[in-house]
């Protein structure tokens, strides 16, 4: 779709497909990591795109890697045809449904993600060597990106794997799905069910998330022991005529138990939120 520099300040960008099947899923990704770089992080591909016969898999492994990234909209067209979730049977809907409940429980953590793109120019998705430009083999890496600084996303972009390779940055990551540990920078294979993609959590993360009675809860990952992990959460601002409140946390070890501190003018406090802690017990695999 046609835009210029700065048109972030109006609004999102639809990326449209670049082409149909599987290809386009790939291309897709590439083009939001590169509208993220250019300046404009709020960005997404239609989940149909002009795919007449899309097939149930393909269908099903676009809306999962749409429901990761910024702009997060399904849309059909006379040339696409009117392919809702229902169309390709139970299975897909109740796999489709998982996608979309998933993606409504991170909506506070793209809230803060939002606020965070404003204030910084930091994109949502970013690519996996964001923190290490110097690394070759992330640098390489194109089927995979950041989520923040949370969350490594590691998406299913080829016909018929259930499993795929996840190119680890430095540091220990947590699968959400199994809280199984890994201990990068390398490689690692992990399932990728029809059912998900692998989501990997980055140790000390604090993850704003919305609970099953639809609050704000903070999903604290384990740090290593002996290191601090941390995050920031912002606020919905309602209207959005205030500037919301940022909210700073601290997370350690403190004998056999994690510690979960705010962090504010006056010292430290206690969370504001309920807090679940998340990858405790788990050694990690080595790379």
């Amino acid at each position: 779709r046609s835009g210029w520099a700065g048109l972030q300040r109006y609004g999102g960008t639809w990326s449209a497909s670049a082409v149909p099947g599987w290809p386009g899923l790939r291309a897709s990704l590439s083009l939001v990591l590169g509208l993220g770089l250019c300046g404009v992080p709020y960005a997404g591909p239609a989940q149909e795109g002009p795919d007449r016969d899309a097939s149930p898999e393909l269908y099903l492994r676009r809306l999962q890697l749409s429901a990761y990234l910024p702009l997060f909209r399904t849309y059909a067209s006379g040339r696409a045809g009117c392919r809702d979730a229902w169309e390709f049977g139970p299975e897909v809907l109740e796999h489709a449904r998982a996608a979309i409940v998933g993606r409504r429980r991170l909506v506070p953590y793209f809230v803060t993600l939002a606020h965070l793109a404003r204030r910084t120019g930091a994109p949502y998705v970013r690519p996996v060597w964001w923190g290490a430009p110097g690394n070759r083999a992330l640098r390489d890496c194109e089927d995979a990106f950041l989520l923040g600084d949370c969350l490594l996303v590691a998406p299913v972009l080829d016909q018929g794997h259930d499993r795929r390779t996840v190119q680890l940055p430095r540091g220990r990551w947590y699968d959400t799905a199994t809280g199984r540990a890994y201990q990068g920078p390398g490689q690692v294979r992990v399932d990728a069910p029809l059912s998900r993609v692998p989501v990997l959590a980055r140790a000390g993360a604090v993850i704003p998330v919305r609970g099953d009675d639809g609050r704000l809860e903070l999903e604290v990952w384990a740090p290593v022991r002996g290191r601090t992990g941390g995050g920031v959460v912002v606020r919905d601002g309602g209207d959005g005529w205030e500037e919301p409140e940022t909210e700073r946390y601290v997370v350690r070890w403190q004998g056999s138990r994690i510690v979960v501190e705010r962090e504010g003018e006056d010292g430290v406090s206690a969370p504001s939120h309920p807090v679940r802690v998340r990858g405790l017990g788990e050694e990690p695999v080595q790379m």
